[in-house]
């Protein structure tokens, strides 16, 4: 009763039973059964036995405690020890410590705090347009029309353009690039791809079956490891890496439990691949995993190699000889710049080598918007192309792809424009030659300039950039840093890095991230930016070397 006593004298009541007798008769009715309902619920909450009567009364309890103290906080389920330890031992050095410090710094900046620079250059990454390389026209064009099609009615767009993306949302559900596509990609692009690698190859057949779109090169990167790795102990799979990599390699290698196993790039010989150091990495990792992955990067990520002809043949005798499995990350194949320096794929060199080699080898290739002339990162863009696969695998890996529905597929509309680019005699192809020869033009220009500066610097030595868009010089750390070095729990190179962004805004990775051999240090900047700015930039490491060789004389 003092429940309704309570209920009745509150407000609420007052105004119900405000009126005539028998509409005050009547709410009153309605006061009792909503106290009656209270009681109910209250009774079922404490009712043993009854569903969720646990949870709310444990709700009930934690309302209950006093104002001044504290509700006791659980354990929580995901800790570093309860978590996936392969995640754990994975390492992104692009995108590590270094380049959370330079963010930190930058919000100093905006905070007013003054510095000795008033900018943060992000030298760490292969980011195009971050670092203000403008986009191909054409390939804009193209994607705008795809993603809002009332646009191809539009005077401003030339035709070649309205005609890619015609064809491209024809290949798409509903004719809209918000729908999923198939898996494996949309099926005209695949097409459009495969036409592209004949060309690019002289010919040399390729089936759009065999061509599937990816998340960048990364995603078919990883998925194909992910289909690679098997067995346990001494029986697991061992994948073998250049050192030093790109560190992707080596994070997806953690995340997957395989065994990464390294094979050391020549620096003395330009960063030669030597078939004799894959030998012995190959007969090292035996005693303790089943070597079955050989992976190559041409041209070379961090190092800008461009590998010969005759390198690329001695590669793929051994993974024939050997029977491993071949991974050719070619997504720099337009980024090539010295003389006498060319291009081969993977897949042409294989085919030439003849039935043997080409009807045996398992190849899997990439490539990707993101790099070459393109620099379109964003839109996450790629392909692999993979042959020899047996047909019970190819089903497996068309299953695997399938959970994750499919790729961006603004991402494969980008993808189509790079391998299905304006021809000769149609409306856009002058302006594209010129936009796609600038870039390509300027890259080889800021390679040389890096190369030429930095060999200039006492205790700096920066081998030809071939290829690629980055340097990745050796430098001289004096003993007394080192010992700084072990003060600080740094490794050598990552120490002299950290000083670097913070005494001038320059960040860049140290070469501990891609992998060196024992007793060298190197860091990997990238060359895209500006030429006046590249040329601060260097300037500002020759000064700031200079200044750490001093200091830790």
């Amino acid at each position: 009763m003092h429940r309704f006593a309570a209920l009745a004298a509150s407000p609420l009541c007052k105004r119900l039973v405000t009126g005539s007798c028998r509409s005050g008769r009547k709410n009153m009715r309605r006061i009792a059964s909503l106290v009656a309902g209270r009681q109910q619920g209250a009774s079922r909450l404490c009712r043993p036995g009854k569903e969720g009567s646990v949870r709310w009364s444990s709700a009930a309890k934690a309302s209950a405690v006093k104002p001044e103290e504290k509700p006791s906080i659980r354990e929580k389920i995901l800790t570093l020890e309860s978590m996936n330890p392969q995640l754990k031992a994975v390492e992104y050095a692009v995108r590590g410590p270094i380049v959370l410090k330079a963010g930190e710094i930058e919000k100093e900046l905006l905070k007013g705090i003054k510095k000795t620079f008033t900018e943060v250059i992000k030298a760490n990454i292969g980011d195009a347009h971050a670092m203000g390389q403008q986009p191909i026209t054409f390939l804009r064009q193209v994607v705008a029309l795809c993603t809002y099609p009332n646009l191809l009615d539009s005077p401003s767009f030339p035709e070649d353009s309205k005609k890619r993306a015609r064809r491209i949302l024809q290949g798409c559900g509903g004719n809209s690039l918000g729908s999923y596509s198939a898996s494996q990609g949309v099926n005209c692009i695949r097409e459009d791809v495969a036409a592209y690698i004949e060309r690019r190859d002289g010919g040399v057949p390729a089936d759009p079956d065999n061509i599937y779109l990816t998340t960048g090169a990364s995603d078919g990167i990883a998925t194909v490891l992910k289909i690679l790795v098997s067995g346990g102990g001494k029986s697991r799979t061992g994948v073998m890496i250049p050192i030093p990599q790109y560190p992707l390699y080596s994070a997806a290698i953690s995340e997957l439990d395989a065994i990464q196993v390294n094979y050391y790039l020549d620096e003395e010989k330009c960063w030669a691949l030597n078939v004799n150091e894959l030998c012995r990495s190959l007969n090292d990792a035996k005693a303790y995993c089943n070597p079955k992955v050989l992976c190559i990067i041409n041209p070379g990520n961090p190092t800008g190699k461009v590998q010969s002809r005759k390198c690329i043949e001695d590669v793929i005798h051994f993974a024939w000889e050997e029977k491993l499995f071949l991974l050719a990350d070619e997504v720099y194949q337009d980024n090539v710049y010295s003389e006498g320096c060319q291009f081969h794929s993977f897949k042409k060199i294989l085919y030439e080598m003849g039935p043997e080699y080409y009807n045996n080898v398992e190849l899997a290739s990439f490539h990707s918007t993101s790099k070459g002339y393109m620099g379109e990162c964003g839109y996450r863009g790629g392909y692999m192309e993979v042959i020899n696969l047996h047909p019970d695998i190819k089903g497996q890996l068309v299953k695997l792809l399938s959970v994750r529905l499919c790729p961006p597929v603004s991402g494969q509309a980008a993808m189509d424009i790079v391998v299905n680019p304006p021809v000769p005699g149609e409306e856009s192809y002058a302006q594209f030659i010129k936009e796609k020869e600038s870039v390509l033009n300027n890259l080889a220009k800021k390679a040389k300039i890096t190369e030429d500066m930095f060999n200039k610097v006492p205790g700096i030595h920066c081998n030809p950039l071939q290829g690629a868009m980055y340097a990745f010089p050796r430098i001289f750390i004096p003993s007394k840093a080192i010992e700084a070095a072990k003060a600080h729990k740094m490794a050598p190179d990552m120490f002299y890095c950290m000083k670097l962004l913070e005494e001038t805004g320059i960040c860049v990775v140290p070469g501990s991230g891609f992998g060196q051999r024992e007793g060298t240090y190197h860091f990997r900047m990238t060359i895209l930016p500006q030429v006046e700015k590249l040329k601060i930039l260097l300037e500002k490491v020759k000064d700031f070397h200079i200044k750490f060789l001093e200091e830790y004389a």
